[in-house]
Parts: structure tokens; C-alpha cells; sequence
């Protein structure tokens, strides 16, 4: 199955690259600049492409970015430190950026002959972001097999969606992810700052996988802190 792997850098992605890679036949990456804060990432993605020895394009939608505002990925607002089950996270939502991002990637595979889109959007986004349920990549499934009728047959590949952050740990393990090369923390520092949501969904999930996190935290600690919090 040829397939182009949507990859922002971060870790679910770059473990779903190298997934594809020893699975199926990785045409490709195709990342987006959206104008996120922490477009480091696409460092990561590139790096990613490298090592793999396939060929990346990086998409810029900053323009498209700059209309979706009220994210504190896109706009001048604090990200919120604590974990995604928290409703102060929903703050960190682009309005329908996957289905962009999507509706982009299975035209570029339609041009390029290939047989699927990967995502990597998995069960614990389901809490805030209504673009990564099984229910959205279902419909999206259906939508583009409308969209692309008679033209080209492109599955939308997402492994990922009915699993937990700790599961793709394992996963990216079993096929020798670099976990260390990739770019989770939403507020884009120096290090992984250790207290968004994704930093510590990130350090819990390989707690969860009894998997060594080799991640350098500014805060290493404060994910403790938030499972509490989430739990008392």
C-alpha cells in the first residue's frame, strides 16, 4: 500500500512514519505550517524524512492559520499547563485543522497515484478535539470517496484512532522509533517545557509503557502533579 504519512514532527507521527515504513510502502511526508507556535517541529518531521530516505513537503497554510484564531497554538495566548482532560486545554483547539490538513493530503496522494493517507490521531485527543474521533475519520472516509469518485480509490489509514498515547509508545518501540528526534511541547522552548498537555500526556504515556522516556523536561515532576489532579 502506497501511502504518504501526514507528519508534524511529534511523537505519534514520526512512530507512525516509521510503522508505515516497515509495514506498508512510505511514499512520502507531508507536513504544515499552519503558523503553530511550535512549528520547530517541522524540524523534527524533516529529520524524520531523512533518516527514512523519503522525500517530505512541508505545506504552508499560514494565511489559512491566521484565520483560525482563538488557539493558543496559532494566537498570542498562554498554553495551559496541566493535563488534556482538563477544560482549560480546549484553548489549545484549531478550528477543523485536521480536515484541512486532510482534505490537502488526499489530494497531493490523489496526484501522486498513492493508496492511502496516514493520520496519527489517536483515542486520547478524543477528549477535546472533535477532528480525531473514529467518528470524523469514518465520515472524512466517506466524504473523499464521494470527492474523489471515478478519479482515485485512497484509504484514509489512521492505526492509531482507537488507541491510547502509551500504545503508540509501544508501537514506535517495536519498530525502532527514535523517540528522542521528535517534538511534542506546544509552547515550542528551547526543551520540552514538562507542563502542557502534551508534555505530560507525553511523559505519562511512556510511564504507562514502562518504556525509558529519553525526553529533556524543564520540569520533570509536574506530570505527576497533573495525573493527581486529574484522579483526586
Amino acid at each position: 500500500m502506497k501511502t504518504i504519512v501526514i507528519c508534524s514532527g511529534g511523537l505519534d507521527s514520526v512512530s507512525l512514519a516509521h510503522k508505515v515504513r516497515a509495514e506498508h510502502e512510505l511514499a512520502g511526508l507531508l507536513s504544515f505550517d499552519y503558523g503553530q507556535r511550535h512549528r520547530k517541529e517541522l524540524r523534527f518531521a524533516a529529520a524524520c524524512a531523512e533518516r527514512l530516505e523519503v522525500p517530505q513537503r512541508i505545506i504552508d497554510i499560514r494565511e489559512i492559520g491566521r484565520s483560525l484564531s482563538g488557539s493558543a497554538l496559532t494566537d498570542d495566548l498562554d498554553v495551559p499547563d496541566g493535563h488534556y482532560a482538563e477544560d482549560t486545554m480546549k484553548v489549545t483547539v484549531v478550528p477543523n485543522r485536521n480536515a484541512i490538513m486532510l482534505a490537502i493530503a488526499f489530494g497531493v496522494a490523489a496526484a501522486q497515484k498513492a493508496d492511502a493517507v496516514a493520520t496519527a490521531v489517536h483515542g486520547g485527543d478524543h477528549f477535546i478535539y472533535p477532528d480525531c474521533r473514529p467518528g470524523f475519520i469514518n465520515a472524512f472516509q466517506t466524504m473523499q470517496n464521494h470527492a474523489l469518485d471515478g478519479y482515485a480509490d485512497i484509504r484514509l489509514y489512521a492505526p492509531y484512532v482507537n488507541i491510547s498515547k502509551a500504545d503508540i509508545v509501544a508501537d514506535g518501540a517495536r519498530h525502532n522509533t527514535p523517540f528522542e528526534a521528535t517534538w511534542s511541547c506546544y509552547k515550542g522552548g528551547a526543551r520540552h517545557c514538562g507542563r502542557c498537555g502534551t508534555c505530560v500526556e507525553r511523559r505519562e504515556a511512556f510511564d504507562l509503557a514502562g518504556i525509558a522516556d529519553p525526553t529533556d523536561y524543564e520540569d520533570s515532576d509536574f506530570w505527576l502533579h497533573a495525573i493527581w489532579k486529574r484522579s483526586a
